[in-house]
Parts: C-alpha cells; structure tokens; sequence
C-alpha cells in the first residue's frame, strides 16, 4: 500500500519503471499516482519553467505527476491553441477559452439583438410623435413602425393612436377586448378600416359614436347593432361604406342610416344575414348617385321587383353584383338594360339564367366592359361565348373590389398591404 504523504516512496517507484518503459513513452493514464484524485499529489505547484527540462531533474524536483507531463510533453499547452487551423488534424480537438477582456468587453443586451416582437410591444407604448422620430432612425425601425395590421391584443395600441387625433386609420384582422378612451368628445377619424376584427359591440359603439366626420368605413365581417348604424347616420360624408357580412342590425334603422347618408357613392352591403324587409329596406333607399353595389349573396330574397325598384332609384350605377340571386332569370336583362352607364356586371351563380340568354348581353348593354357568370357557363362553351362578345371581358375578375379599403385585382394589387381606398399608409405597425 503506497501512502500519498510520503513523496519519497513515488521517486522509488519511478525510477524502477524506467527500466521498462520511458517515461516520455508512458501513456499518460498510467503516470504514478495520476488517478488518486483529490490527494495532495494531483494538486499542480507553480514552478518556474525556465529550470531545465529534464527528465532526471524533474524527478529530483520532486514534481507532481501531472507537472512531469507536462515536461515530457511540453508541446501540450493548456488554454491554448497552438496550430491554429489544423486543430481537427488526426482526430484531436483543441479546446480554447476567450480572454478575459473579450469576455468581458460586451455588457448588457442591444437594441439589434432584441427581437422584432418585443421590440414591438415596447413601440406600441410610445406616443405617435416619438414614433415618427424612430420611424427615421434605421430601415429596421422604419419596418417595424408600419400598420396597425395584424396585431394581437392591440387596446393599448388603438387606444394611444385613437388619442393622438389619426385621421386614416387601417388595422384590420386585429383584437380588441377593451378601449378606454378616457378625455376623447370626438375623434377625427376619415378613413377608418376595421374589416375582418375581432371587436366587441360594445368597443365598437364606443368608436363609431364618436365619430361624424367618416368619408370611408369598412366594417366587414363584423358583428353590428342598431346604436352602431344610428351613429354611422351621422356621418352625412360617408363616400364609401362596406358592411360586407356585417349583422345584428334591425332593417328600419338600416332604411335611415341609408336616407340620411346620401352621398354614398360606393356601397358593398354582400351576403348580411338580412331578411326580405332588409332588401327591401336597401333597394328603397338608396340614394341616386350610388355608382358601385355589390348586392349579392341574397338567394331568394331578392326578387326582380326589387331589381326594378333599384334600377329606378340608381339610373348612374357603373358596377352591379347581383350574384348568387337565384330567383333572378333572363327577364331580368331588360330591367337591367336601362343602365346606360353599366361597366361591369356580376351574375355569377344566378342558376336560372340560362346560357342561350347571354349571347344576347352584348347587344343590350353596349358599353358593357366586365362580365362575371362564374357557374353558368362550362368551360367549353366559354370560348365560343367570348368570341361572341369580343369587347366584353369575361369572368376576369373573381374578387369583388367596391367599397373595399384594399385593391383584390388590378395594378395596384401588390401593394395592398400599403394601401387603403388607394392612398399609401405613412405609418403602420406589425407583428
């Protein structure tokens, strides 16, 4: 049994191990005393390395077993790299540790290295001013502070921009679950897109009742009330409304909001969750200058009495989509001919017009530009059905663009996520 206390004993067993095998050849697992860890002999001592190097002098020194290693191979260096580039040469890797002055030279974290979203959240407590500072700082920041599209739990956002008397604002598909807009009479608001929101009605009165200067509204997809279409009433500049999906409102307070909003030029009211009354209530009190109506999605409940009351109401319509009216036929082509101005018309899914009918079309409405018939004509009958109507462009324009904040076909549709009723967004924000 060799004590660990008694270095002499180790010089002893060294030296007759020289016989059989160098020291220098020795594996280094196999170095005396090198695996009783923990012992005073496995602890290294500063030395000078300038004494000599070697192997008898090192014995005679008395040095540690893991100080003679490092003497029989002095190419070993800790902590440091000493081929640089060839440190995965036969298998070996080097280990090396950054200085300490490296290490220490970076403190805290950087505006680059924070995330977009968070560096959002933190934008979104901002007042619009500061925002518009930052917005000039660097294109990241400029990216970053553009619409208010897109957004999750956006209060705090829509409340501070509300404040800040925004004339255009666009932040559809947003959430809200709660406004507080403390101090604020009235808002400014012109051009105000929500389409497609997750709003409640109770917000959303809270918005539209303070506002009476709107020339362009989307509500699309939303769930409406009676008091909400009675505040858009006093929106007597209203140019473009789209209530496209829109419900939850009665068809006598939608019959007044129509009469006293007598400018509207634009008007998309597709596929509400109306009854007859509500069609009614539309056809009865549209104003005459009403250019472009999507009135589709109504199946059987409207009828060609409607279209006749419409067509009287409405002589400068230029675009019409009557699409999906099931009870609309072939006769309804001469009511509809009374429009000298109709550009595009929309019949798509109207399954009781028959194809025989459209040959006749191009003769009756002899400006017609667009003619959209998706469903009633296969695809090849439509060839000969286009050669017939050679200045007639059919079936070009699936998507319907009237009333609607953002451009769904043309030139302009690449930048709908820029634009609103085709005027570019300064600022935005994103997630």
């Amino acid at each position: 049994m060799l004590s660990t206390d008694h270095p002499d004993s180790i010089d002893r067993m060294v030296s007759s191990d020289q016989e059989e095998m160098p020291l220098d050849s020795m594996p280094l697992q196999n170095l005396p005393c090198l695996s009783h860890q923990g012992s005073k002999l496995s602890q290294p001592k500063r030395t000078n390395k300038r004494r000599s190097k070697g192997l008898s002098e090192g014995l005679d020194a008395k040095y540690t077993p893991i100080e003679l290693a490092q003497q029989c191979y002095p190419q070993i260096k800790h902590n440091q790299l000493i081929h640089k580039g060839k440190e995965n040469d036969h298998n070996q890797f080097a280990l090396a540790k950054r200085s300490r002055r490296k290490r220490n030279s970076t403190s805290g974290i950087s505006w680059e290295h924070l995330p977009d979203e968070l560096l959002l959240k933190i934008l979104l407590y901002l007042p619009l001013q500061d925002l518009l500072r930052m917005s000039t700082v660097c294109k990241h920041w400029h990216c970053l502070v553009v619409d208010l599209e897109g957004l999750t739990h956006m209060d705090m956002a829509l409340q501070q921009v509300l404040k800040t008397g925004v004339c255009r604002l666009r932040c559809p598909r947003c959430f809200v679950e709660e406004l507080h807009c403390t101090g604020v009479s009235s808002l400014s608001l012109v051009e105000l897109d929500l389409s497609s929101s997750i709003i409640p009605t109770c917000v959303l009165e809270s918005i539209v009742c303070q506002c009476s200067r709107l020339q362009y509204l989307s509500l699309e997809g939303l769930q409406l009330s009676d008091a909400i279409v009675n505040s858009l009433a006093r929106n007597l500049n209203l140019v473009q409304l789209n209530l496209s999906g829109c419900s939850g409102f009665s068809a006598l307070t939608l019959a007044e909001m129509l009469r006293l909003c007598s400018r509207i030029k634009q008007l998309n009211i597709s596929w509400c969750e109306f009854s007859s009354d509500h069609v009614k209530s539309v056809v009865s009190n549209l104003n005459s200058g009403v250019t472009h109506l999507n009135f589709s999605g109504y199946r059987e409940r409207l009828s060609l009495d409607d279209v006749k009351v419409l067509v009287e109401r409405c002589p400068d319509i230029q675009t019409l989509d009557l699409s999906d009216s099931t009870l609309l036929m072939a006769d309804s082509f001469p009511v509809l001919a009374q429009l000298k101005y109709l550009l595009h018309l929309s019949l798509s899914r109207c399954y009781h017009i028959h194809l025989a009918a459209l040959t006749d079309l191009s003769k009756m409405f002899p400006v017609l530009c667009f003619l959209d018939i998706f469903g009633l004509v296969h695809d090849e009958n439509l060839p000969a059905l286009k050669k017939g109507m050679p200045h007639v462009s059919i079936n070009s324009r699936p998507f319907s663009s009237v009333a609607r904040p953002t451009p769904a076909i043309g030139p302009l549709r690449y930048l709908s996520d820029r634009t609103m009723w085709n005027r570019t967004c300064r600022l935005r924000f994103r997630l």
